[in-house]
This record gives structure tokens, C-alpha cells and sequence, in this order.
């Protein structure tokens, strides 16, 4: 059963209850932040959801339709999800951000998993694990071999890559470096890193990590449609898992994003098809949105 605040939050159609939530850590102001609209009968436009997501200003902003939510049975909730740019096709911290709202707030407590469906009608599964994490289960995409200029590396503060990889559904560049501390110390020229391209939605530098914590370090930067740097990056790993599971002979990782706020998650190469990320998130903010 939904909390009582949900249905006094539903009594008009210009009330959205709001959220904040920071994705991928288990610390207040940690993470990446989302922000998250839930919707009942209303339908926004795009343009709508864009000015709202330009209004809250975190690089993603999830809106969620629970219409037809039923507690007996698995929903497919339509979710999309905005940065202050565009609209953004998948994005993994906004989902975990909206799965610990909806199990947090509006099911029974026992009820411990979800399902969303994307503008591109990708099923993206999220549980509520026992250890207060939430698991989600994403698409696992393939890279295939890219070149990169010398401008963009120079504007990424980058010398030389090991390997430079690009994915076509999130078009990426994937770029792999050979020192986890020169990763955390990049510091781009953005001016001169979206003049050096521009057939990319951002770039993905990565490392294989030197301790023994985590497997491999990234840092994601897509000044093209975003943010300059997104904090943590779940809808990367779609890609990175695959790619790092490949390199370092292991179905199961854990992945560390080194932006300042920085976060974790852990990463599972199901097969061909699929990939499981695991995490935790806080909810910090709650309020209604007035239209």
C-alpha cells in the first residue's frame, strides 16, 4: 500500500511529487544526483519534462508514470529521463534513483521488484536486494575499434591511450588509460573538447584500477548533451562491463567512478545480452512540484 501523502500529492493534476536522490553511494552528497517526477494521469510534453529538468539541474531528471500500478502483479512503469540539454534514451543512476523512490514511498514493503520500460521500449528490471542495495538489469552493449584525434586528447589532458573503442547505441567513445591517479587528476579544456568533435554524445576515459578494491576506475565527460562531467555513470557500464569482463577475465566487478563527488557500484556480465548493476541510494529531497 502507498504512503497516505501520495494520494493528498495526486489530488491535482499541476501537484508532481518531486525527489532528489543521490545514485550509486551510500553517503548524503555523494554519487550522482537525479531528480525524480512522479506522474499519475498526467501526461507532460517533452518540452515540459525538458524545463523541469532544467529547473532541478542535475544532469538527469527521471519522470515516471504509476497509472496503472498494481501491488499483485510485475508493472512496466514507463520512465524517461531529461538532462537540462535533451532528452537522454537510458540512464542507469536516474533509474536506481526512481526504483528507491517507488519502494521507498508508493508500494508495500514487500514488494521487491520493479520493472520500467524506455523511450526505446528496453524492459529495464530493478530489485530491492537485502542488503539495502537495489539491482538493476540493463542491456550489455558491445564497442567496436575507434580513432580519436590529437585535439581531443589534448583537450582531454590525455598523452596516449591504450585503446580507443566506441558504442554505437549510447555513441560513446570509450577511451582506456594506463593509470587510475592520472584519470583522477584529468582536467578538460570543454571549450576546446566539443570544437575537437562532434559526433559523439560524450567520452568515457577509464582505468584498470591498482588496488584491490575495485577492478577498474572511469570518468565520463559529455559537455555535447549534458553536464560537463557526470558524477557517476550508470548507463556507461553497459558497455564498460563487457569491455572490462573481456580484459580482466571476470563475470563480476566492482566498478569506482573518480569525479569529485565519486561513487561505486558492482557490475555482473550476465551474458551476451545483459549486464546486472548494483548499488545504493539516498533520497535527500522530497516535495511537489507546482505547475
Amino acid at each position: 500500500m502507498a504512503l497516505d501523502h501520495t494520494e493528498k500529492d495526486f489530488a491535482s493534476d499541476n501537484l508532481i511529487p518531486t525527489y532528489v536522490v543521490d545514485s550509486f553511494t551510500d553517503k548524503p552528497f555523494k554519487g550522482n544526483p537525479a531528480g525524480v517526477c512522479i506522474l499519475k494521469d498526467r501526461n507532460l510534453s517533452a518540452e515540459e519534462m525538458l524545463l523541469i529538468a532544467q529547473e532541478l539541474g542535475h544532469s538527469e531528471t527521471a519522470f515516471i508514470r504509476l497509472s496503472d500500478f498494481d501491488e499483485d502483479k510485475l508493472c512496466s512503469f514507463p520512465i524517461r529521463y531529461f538532462s537540462p540539454k535533451m532528452e537522454i534514451p537510458l540512464c542507469g543512476h536516474a533509474t536506481l534513483a526512481a526504483a528507491k523512490v517507488i519502494f521507498e514511498y508508493y508500494c508495500n514493503k514487500n514488494k521487491t521488484e520493479l520493472c520500467f520500460c524506455n523511450i526505446q521500449q528496453l524492459e529495464l528490471i530493478a530489485r530491492k536486494e537485502d542488503d539495502d542495495t537495489v539491482s538493476m538489469i540493463f542491456p550489455a552493449y558491445t564497442t567496436i575499434e575507434a580513432t580519436v584525434t590529437s585535439e581531443t586528447l589534448v583537450a582531454l589532458g590525455i598523452d596516449r591511450v591504450l585503446e580507443a573503442r566506441y558504442n554505437e547505441e549510447t555513441k560513446i567513445l570509450l577511451l582506456e588509460i594506463t593509470h587510475t591517479k592520472k584519470l583522477a587528476q584529468l582536467a578538460p579544456d570543454y571549450t576546446s573538447l566539443v570544437k575537437s568533435i562532434d559526433t559523439v554524445n560524450g567520452i568515457l576515459v577509464t582505468a584498470a584500477s591498482a588496488d584491490q578494491e575495485y577492478d577498474f576506475h572511469s570518468r565520463y565527460f559529455w559537455p555535447w548533451s549534458g553536464t560537463n562531467e557526470d558524477p557517476v555513470t550508470g548507463g556507461t557500464h553497459t558497455f564498460l562491463t563487457p569491455y572490462w569482463s573481456a580484459k580482466l577475465g571476470k563475470k563480476k566487478m566492482k566498478s569506482f567512478q573518480s569525479s569529485v563527488r565519486s561513487g561505486w557500484m558492482h557490475v555482473e556480465l550476465l551474458d551476451d545480452e545483459q549486464v546486472r548493476i548494483k548499488s545504493q541510494a539516498k533520497i535527500i529531497l522530497s516535495g511537489i512540484l507546482e505547475l
